[in-house]
């Protein structure tokens, strides 16, 4: 997974197919050396699909090795036999090379995904090693067929993600209080706290209705909730950071301006503390959290709350869903 912030890098690599694309990304991921002297191994991960669950997946076992460099490539919708020996090909030229790859597979066509397991490269093949298990747990075989999870699949999912992403893209920044008794959740912070990032990520990610509020000057003069958000209290969520890391992403955007001061952002951050302590709202540090982190933190936080207080969601959007109760 690539992380925000970092540089990407899309290249022309030696295997193209009609409709696909090869994706290398030679960005170091947390925690990598920055030692470009350091011979790195080639990741290959491959994909009938869009390549997005090799790349999660492998990455989440990269990341545990931080003295080592990567350069990695995506190569995703490997659609036919023939498509799959090519990359076979591709895989066993660099296996001569000086240092040999590392390959993750998401394949999940047998067809395709035999021929791949031809590649003399050492490779991890996720499909094949859990599928088997969980077709035994279940008394019934999967349907092996690719872009099940990264496609349109359920129809009426995927427009409710794109729904979501609307409202979110509506209810940026308090930009419109219209419909915002529709919300799951909504996002409280001073500018520049990681609110648009998160709100689109729960959209994208979940399909959840996300509204995200700044609080500026005019709301932090008494703890009450700003007036369009005050009826929302069960559903927002209030995000802080540290002042240093607060200044210097404003120092940024608007550089030695009153905005970005240390005093300001100080004065910011306390005021937006006490109206969350004065309304017992959950929060998240978002200083050193990842996007994913603090939606998670998000998602399981407010769903607890309901479960305790036994109340639904008056949106009427199960936020629950896919994380805590059987589908």
């Amino acid at each position: 997974m690539h992380s925000a912030g970092e540089p990407f890098s899309w290249r022309s690599a030696d295997l193209l197919f009609p409709g696909s694309a090869a994706m290398t990304d030679e960005a170091r991921l947390p925690g990598e050396p920055a030692d470009d002297h350091a011979r790195a191994v080639p990741v290959f991960f491959l994909s009938d699909s869009t390549g997005i669950s090799a790349e999660t997946m492998g990455n989440a076992l990269l990341i545990q090795f931080p003295d080592m460099r990567f350069e990695r490539t995506v190569i995703p919708f490997i659609s036919s036999v023939q498509e799959a020996r090519e990359v076979v090909a591709q895989l066993d030229e660099v296996m001569a090379g000086p240092v040999p790859p590392l390959v993750f597979t998401t394949a999940a066509v047998d067809e395709v995904r035999a021929e791949l397991l031809k590649t003399k490269a050492p490779i991890i093949d996720f499909f094949g090693l859990h599928m088997e298990r969980v077709e035994a747990q279940l008394g019934a075989r999967g349907l092996h067929e690719a872009r099940r999870l990264h496609g349109v699949g359920d129809v009426r999912r995927y427009n409710d993600r794109m729904a979501a992403i609307e409202f979110a893209i509506e209810h940026d920044d308090g930009l419109s209080p219209r419909g915002l008794d529709r919300a799951d959740v909504v996002l409280l912070a001073p500018s520049r706290c990681g609110k648009t990032p998160t709100a689109m990520y729960l959209a994208l990610q979940h399909g959840l209705f996300v509204a995200n509020y700044p609080l500026v000057d005019e709301d932090l003069e008494s703890t009450e909730l700003p007036g369009p958000v005050r009826g929302l209290a069960d559903r927002c969520f209030g995000l802080t950071t540290t002042v240093t890391r607060l200044s210097r992403v404003r120092q940024e955007r608007r550089p030695d301006s009153r905005y970005a001061s240390e005093e300001q952002c100080r004065f910011e951050l306390r005021r937006a503390m006490a109206i969350y302590a004065a309304h017992d709202l959950p929060t998240v540090d978002t200083t050193t959290a990842s996007v994913e982190e603090i939606a998670t933190v998000v998602i399981q936080t407010l769903a607890r709350q309901r479960r305790r207080s036994g109340a639904r969601p008056q949106s009427g959007h199960n936020l629950p869903r896919g994380r805590t109760l059987r589908s």
